[in-house]
């Protein structure tokens, strides 16, 4: 069985809820990120940061959590960090809601093609996520998961077949994106505890 791994990328945060300190509002998102893969099935489960960072991954990491620090915050560089896998995602922390069963649809094609992306839903471009067997491709270009599409992926490869496109979710990059959150989804407890007035 191939061994496979979700690496949330602990990636700067650009907004901020007005009235929200920043540094607070990092660590629920990423709070809610990891608390998330730890429910996930099937793969293991780790962090990435820059060496600046790291403080951000020690808060919030569970025990036993891989943790690996990386120039900068990039897929690249997380895939280029990782030994002994055949299979590996990089996801934004920045997504404290998205459901575990998209995170696994990130991972499936895998079996097929060499990399597939998550788009973010609802404007503004960038990625959610992105996959690859390991080690990646050659022509894997540059990505930055804030503006990378996946069309300039699927440009990039010598096919485009060679990338699947699977679901998309919101990233909260702005009020726009505040205002999707539905309290009766579950989990993002640490976010959803901070926007209430109650944090933890």
């Amino acid at each position: 069985m191939a061994r496979r791994v979700v690496v949330a990328l602990l990636g700067p945060v650009p907004w901020t809820p007005p009235g929200t300190d920043p540094t607070r509002w990092r660590t629920v998102l990423a709070e809610d990120v990891v608390d998330l893969l730890a429910t996930l099935n099937e793969v293991e489960t780790a962090v990435a940061v820059t060496p600046a960072d790291r403080w951000l991954a020690d808060a919030v990491v569970w025990p036993g959590t891989a943790v690996h620090e990386v120039a900068e915050p990039t897929p690249n560089a997380v895939f280029a960090a990782l030994t002994g896998y055949d299979q590996a995602a990089v996801v934004a922390a920045d997504a404290p809601d998205v459901p575990g069963l998209t995170l696994g649809k990130l991972l499936r094609p895998l079996s097929s093609r060499p990399v597939a992306v998550a788009p973010v839903e609802g404007g503004g471009g960038g990625l959610l996520g992105v996959a690859a067997r390991l080690p990646v491709p050659d022509w894997l270009p540059a990505l930055d998961l804030d503006r990378a599409a996946p069309a300039e992926v699927r440009a990039a490869a010598p096919h485009p077949g060679d990338v699947a496109v699977t679901a998309g979710w919101r990233r909260l990059r702005g009020p726009a994106d505040l205002a999707t959150l539905d309290p009766a989804v579950e989990g993002w407890e640490a976010t959803r505890a901070l926007l209430s007035g109650h944090p933890g």
